[in-house]
């Protein structure tokens, strides 16, 4: 990379987002730059007083196609790659009568705000720029010698870069040009996910991802790795409201592990229609409840596990409201995020200024569509999100007794919270709240053993003589692959079980519940969370 300043005497300007537009170009034409431009961005140049000329005028050639063609002219893509430190290339401009392009300053054409509105095709497809990265990749390419702005959120830094005699330094130009290539793989990346989409591909051949960094983490899950939070999604995807879209209210700086738990109690608690909190811990659920209010869900999935509680993180489905958060306050909590505050509620979490407090501005829709990526070893997994729900119509009653409506209920609560579990996933559930949660373990059998195990502590904790799990249902988010699993609830106190079905043993683990009494339910969908 060239290490010396270079002079910016002509500019050329085309942009869509004319933001800031005026003073950049204000700035420039203080330090004698020529401004070429081209419709609108010109017209809005004129407009402030400024000296331009029209890109036709400089190449004696008109825009023509609609304005399909108007910059890809010898005289434009000439002045922008030509060295300057090599003799054949200066003679050409010179014989060709070309003027050089120090500066170039140019966004494109708003192609994915066109799909995301609804669109029609065409229009989708006259929103491709092609002359805007053509100058962009040029210009990029050539940052020894020119530079390149395509964000106007850089503008105040070039203006800056520039010293008195115009000069801008090689370190701002490079940095510039990283931004530029990035910018136009983006771009080039929503149109072909667009594409896509619009033949109904969803796993294409070469899978395009662009995300932009929202936030330098300070690490990631361990002090020795670094980390970074980006955001992104693809080309005419609705917005999906949660820790990308939310907007912090107080308390420190996110942590990875903070956004990633977050996300997870944000997407469990999305699931329900009435008003529901989810406390989460390690990206598994330690309390889940729904109620009549918040408050009420509150300290009916606190008392779930309120050992396990402590420190977690907290996922309302309704505004967050003064009640709650009241209650809230009395336990140490990493964040809360609802879909909006109240500003009494902000007023009663004011004392705790480390707690983070999120409004997300609305609910993921559990069922809505989309893709999930993991990554391995020098690639990634890519699936659908897991937008699978199971209502009652969906159930099949394979015991001698039916569940009552009560225990459905239930039931169907559990298998929503099951959805959300590190699998092998148990939960034991009654009146609309976890009970006990087995979470991550290598056999079923033990998840139902800890999740038995976590329901008696909890009734100890309250000082209740009898387990929580006693007249409660439990819900597995994968098949029985024994009966002793279903015997581990049956002997902790459930009395109604969910699970999906389909092992070669079901005949057994059908008998085993009949034998105990229990109703039984296959839901024919399983959920497993690795």
């Amino acid at each position: 990379m060239t290490s010396g300043r270079i002079a910016i005497r002509r500019a050329l300007i085309s942009v869509s987002d004319k933001s800031g537009l005026v003073e950049l170009g204000t700035c420039l034409a203080g330090h004698g730059v020529a401004l070429l431009s081209t419709g609108g961005s010109a017209a809005a140049l004129a407009a402030a007083g400024l000296a331009v000329t029209e890109v036709a005028a400089h190449t004696g050639f008109p825009e023509i196609l609609d304005g399909r063609v108007k910059t890809l002219h010898p005289a434009i893509h000439g002045g922008i790659l030509a060295r300057r430190d090599t003799a054949d290339h200066l003679a050409a401009l010179e014989r060709h009568d070309i003027a050089p392009i120090d500066l170039v300053i140019v966004n494109l054409y708003p192609f994915a705000a066109t799909v995301a509105r609804g669109a029609e095709h065409a229009d989708c497809i006259e929103n491709i720029d092609i002359g805007g990265p053509a100058l962009i990749r040029a210009a990029a390419k050539n940052h020894d010698f020119v530079a390149i702005v395509t964000d106007p959120a850089d503008y105040h830094a070039l203006m800056h870069e520039m010293a008195p005699d115009g000069t801008v330094g090689a370190a701002l130009r490079q940095r510039l040009a990283g931004a530029a290539f990035a910018h136009t793989a983006a771009y080039d990346a929503a149109v072909a996910g667009w594409l896509a989409a619009e033949r109904g591909e969803r796993f294409p051949p070469l899978l395009t991802i662009a995300a932009r960094r929202a936030e330098a983490l300070r690490y990631g899950e361990n002090p020795h790795q670094q980390a970074a939070f980006y955001v992104g999604r693809p080309a005419g995807a609705p917005p999906r409201p949660g820790v990308a879209t939310a907007r912090q209210l107080q308390g420190k700086a996110l942590s990875y592990n903070n956004l990633n738990d977050t996300d997870a109690a944000y997407e469990l608690v999305a699931e329900f229609d009435r008003p529901a909190v989810a406390i989460i811990k390690h990206a598994n659920p330690c309390g889940v409840a729904v109620a009549a209010t918040p408050a009420e869900a509150w300290v009916r999935a606190l008392a779930s596990d309120p050992i396990s509680a402590y420190g977690g993180i907290v996922a309302l489905n309704r505004p967050l409201d003064a009640a709650t958060a009241k209650a809230i306050a009395q336990l140490f909590v990493e964040v809360v995020i609802a879909p909006s505050v109240e500003p009494e509620a902000a007023a009663a979490l004011a004392g705790k200024p480390n707690l983070r407090l999120l409004e997300a501005g609305g609910l993921p829709d559990p069922a809505a569509a989309g893709l999930a990526l993991r990554s391995v070893s020098d690639g990634f997994l890519v699936q659908d999100r897991d937008a699978g729900r199971i209502l009652e119509r969906d159930l099949t009653v394979v015991t001698q007794r039916h569940p009552s409506e009560h225990e459905l209920a239930d039931l169907l609560f559990g298998f929503r919270v099951a959805k959300h579990v590190k699998s092998n996933a148990i939960v034991y559930a009654r009146d609309g709240a976890t009970v006990g949660i087995g979470a991550g373990q290598m056999s079923r059998v033990d998840s139902s053993r800890i999740a038995a195990w976590k329901a008696r502590e909890a009734a100890e904790a309250a000082g209740e003589p009898v387990s929580r799990a006693v007249g409660s249902v439990v819900a597995s988010d994968a098949f029985f692959p024994f009966a002793d699993g279903l015997m581990a609830a049956a002997e902790a106190g459930a009395t109604a079980v969910i699970q999906p079905g389909g092992s070669l043993r079901d005949s057994e683990v059908i008998a085993a519940a009949d034998d105990a009494g229990l109703a039984m339910v296959f839901t024919g969908m399983r959920h497993f969370r690795h």
